[in-house]
Parts: structure tokens; sequence; C-alpha cells
């Protein structure tokens, strides 16, 4: 049912993202789809990089290890962004495209009052996606 399955990642919040990355697992898993693990970045110097190059290296190897420890198919896309935090939705929505998703999984927050005001981006991703939208909760 399931050829390729977007997951996105921040790398700075695996801890977070366990249920989401579980569930693309087992779906991949099940369907013997490919992960295709998102991440977004800017190309200014971070944490997690000094540039896109670098940062890209620290997403594939983490896209590696899953790979190896569920057992599946799994590669790391890199999409840059001069402002992540306000780009985000937008840059998930053109790396559906990409892709080639045909099924997005990724974690939420439980909802709270200022989801009223700013949707959070599992929402707004399921609103928009051409694709199915699977919204993992904590």
């Amino acid at each position: 049912m399931f050829k390729t399955i977007m997951t996105p990642v921040d790398l700075r919040h695996l801890g977070d993202l366990e249920h989401a990355l579980q569930v693309s697992a087992d779906l991949a898993k099940h369907y013997g789809a490919q992960i295709h693990y998102v991440g977004v970045t800017s190309p200014s110097p971070s944490s997690l990089g000094h540039n896109p190059e670098e940062y890209g290296e620290k997403l594939q190897a983490f896209a590696d290890e899953q790979a190896s420890k569920h057992g599946v198919k799994a590669t790391a896309d890199t999409v840059v962004s001069h402002d992540p935090s306000a780009d985000v939705d937008d840059a998930l929505m053109k790396a559906i495209g990409t892709t080639g998703a045909d099924l997005v999984v990724m974690q939420s927050h439980m909802p709270n009052i200022m989801d009223y005001v700013w949707p959070s981006n599992g929402g707004k991703i399921a609103e928009h996606a051409k694709c199915s939208v699977m919204v993992v909760r904590t």
C-alpha cells in the first residue's frame, strides 16, 4: 500500500520523536517501504553543523542507524531554509513532492491553547498534503 514514507526529524529533539520513529519503522517493515528522514536546516552554522553538508552527514548517519536498528531501507533528505523555524511547513510540503512520499508519519504534541492561534506543523501538513498523513501523539 505504501512505498515511500517521509518522516520529519529534528536532530536536536530525537528523544521526543520516539513514537513516530517506531511507527515509521513498523509501517516500513509491514509494507516493504523506504523511509525518507527529512531534516530542515539553515545555511548558517549551527550546533548541528557548520554548513548544510555537515548537517546532511549527521542526518544520514541517523538514517543509517535507524535502518540498521529496525531492518528497513532508509535515506536522509536535507532541506535548506533561510529561516527553518518560520518555513518548516513549506519546506516539509516541498519535501513530500521531492521524496515522492505517499505517507508522512510525524510526531505531534498534545493540543494546547496556542494551537488555536498557530496551527501545529502536523495539522498544517495533514490539511494540505496530497498524500496520507499520520500524526502520532506523544
